[in-house]
């Protein structure tokens, strides 16, 4: 009687089975369609996003080097890079296109195009800095002071990875203006830190030396 019931069991689970698969097979076989093209899509763009970074590396590579040795198309190139390339290489074009700027005599239109870097909330807030960064050293001789020191400040902070080389500029900042006293102090910070690179160590003491501290 046991193997009778057992048997009845298993014959109405099977039937059950059986209306699962006829009413909800159609279903399950489209999910699992779904996935497996999700699955597909995701890896063959994958691929793409690879051969196109690699494309951008190549083409910034090749800019870049042509920025090195100052030839005539370097500017032209970068542009392009700046223009089409994904965003880590595009900001990375500009960044050197500024620099091949100022270094052709084009300070103006080198520190607009650093300005809008540092003022891009897109951009990785490290070289949102370095953009700041590059425009105060080259106008650190031409440009107005106050605008300059109030820029340098917040790099300054001791968090901030250009701390120790906005320091140094704030402090040839008060030198230019005749704030020796105020420039020793910072000079003096700048030497014991022992985060700073050993050349901003090393140019903090040389000044300090000189101005006879």
């Amino acid at each position: 009687m046991v193997d009778i019931f057992d048997e009845v069991d298993e014959d109405l689970r099977a039937d059950k089975a059986r209306d699962l698969v006829k009413r909800y097979g159609g279903m399950v076989a489209a999910v699992a369609l779904v996935i497996v093209l999700a699955a597909a899509a995701w890896q063959g763009w994958r691929w793409w996003q690879a051969r196109q970074d690699l494309a951008a590396a190549a083409q910034y590579i090749v800019a870049q080097s042509a920025a090195d040795a100052r030839a005539p198309d370097a500017q032209s190139l970068l542009e392009q890079v700046g223009r089409t390339a994904p965003s880590g290489y595009q900001v990375l074009a500009r960044l050197r296109l500024a620099a091949s700027r100022a270094d052709a005599g084009d300070l103006a239109g080198a520190v607009a195009i650093w300005d809008r870097l540092a003022a891009d909330s897109s951009v990785d807030p490290l070289l949102r800095d370095l953009a700041t960064m590059e425009a105060m050293l080259r106008q650190s001789d031409t440009g107005d002071p106050a605008t300059l020191q109030a820029r340098l400040k917040p790099l300054a902070a001791p968090d901030n990875p250009w701390h120790a080389m906005a320091l140094e500029q704030l402090a040839l900042l008060d030198l230019r203006q005749g704030h020796a006293d105020a420039a020793r102090t910072t000079l003096r910070l700048l030497s014991q830190d022992t985060t700073a690179p050993n050349g901003v160590r090393n140019r903090a003491g040389g000044l300090l030396a000189r101005l006879g501290s």
